[in-house]
């Protein structure tokens, strides 16, 4: 755990255990190359198990790129609290488990209660839901969430960028997520800048 910065915005970043542990990781990444923001990281049971079973991460080295790491069961922790300030939350990836819990406002856990925190104090809250296929259960879960103020954002690829890696997708993914959250970060590919890089292709393809 580093040292709280003052005068810098915070963003909670969830890693839940759903598949698509990498794509917090991703993000923690991102945030830390912009250096503008102070991550604060809780990572679920089942979550810090998927990270082990699904990249070559250990615990141990993701929580090494947050700022502050909060354990899953202390709801004493700071961002449990509406009148600690964060910039937002993105909880990636987000199980069906964890979206439920959110739009039940159960808060039996510090990664539930600060997304619920971020819903009271109308912070934003962004959701990687990461489930298929998905039943009406799932469904209405995400409509709940969504009156609630959350966005809800499967994480699914963006081929536009010919991504050439795993890698490169879930990259591509965080850096959208963070774009949804109000954090641009320089290594987002939008659509424009695709579309132009895609047409220059194709005229030099043509001389």
């Amino acid at each position: 755990m580093r040292t709280s910065r003052l005068s810098v915005p915070r963003v909670i970043v969830a890693i839940s255990g759903a598949s698509g542990a990498i794509y917090g990781i991703k993000a923690l990444q991102l945030l830390r190359e912009l250096g503008t923001y102070e991550t604060h990281l809780v990572i679920s049971p089942a979550g810090a198990r998927t990270i082990l079973e699904e990249t070559e991460f250990t615990l141990a080295q993701v929580e090494s790129l947050a700022d502050v790491r909060h354990s899953y069961r202390d709801i004493a922790a700071p961002i449990a609290s509406g009148s600690f300030a964060v910039h937002g939350m993105l909880v990636a990836p987000c199980s069906a488990r964890t979206l439920g819990s959110i739009a039940n406002s159960l808060g039996e856990n510090l990664l539930v209660r600060a997304a619920d925190v971020c819903l009271k104090e109308r912070r934003r809250l962004v959701l990687l839901l990461r489930e298929t296929p998905l039943h009406l259960g799932h469904i209405e879960l995400m409509a709940n969430v969504t009156r609630y103020g959350a966005i809800v954002m499967p994480p699914v690829p963006a081929f536009y960028t010919h991504p050439e890696t795993v890698s490169d997708i879930a990259a591509q993914t965080a850096a959208r997520a963070l774009d949804v959250l109000g954090i641009p970060t320089p290594s987002l590919k939008r659509w424009a800048a695709a579309a132009e890089d895609s047409a220059r292709a194709l005229l030099e393809a043509d001389e």
